[in-house]
């Protein structure tokens, strides 16, 4: 998965569909090149993927569209085991107690 980091936060990004993913990588010059992708649950994003990554970490649906929507890593959106501003993050260390 395609992944940067922006505020101590790692950010998954993810694409509603390939057009989505086709303009995105036109946007960054890259329309030429291939681009691989795999099909996956959001659900599946938010609550097996992010807490796998050990970081505080969320999703960048749609990244640079008009359109985009990202799903931070708060209670509620992500497991509440790997929320900032539980016991499994210290809020503004991006780093685990």
């Amino acid at each position: 998965m395609w992944t940067a980091e922006r505020g101590g936060i790692r950010w998954i990004c993810a694409f509603s569909d390939e057009v989505a993913l086709a303009r995105f990588a036109v946007a960054r010059g890259e329309g030429a090149r291939g681009w691989s992708c795999q099909r996956v649950l959001g659900a599946r994003l938010l609550d097996v993927i992010v807490p796998a990554l050990g970081v505080p970490a969320g999703v960048a649906l749609d990244v640079g569209s008009p359109d985009g929507v990202v799903f931070p890593p708060v209670a509620g959106i992500v497991p509440e085991a790997v929320a900032l501003g539980t016991d499994a993050f210290a809020v503004g260390t991006g780093v685990r107690d």
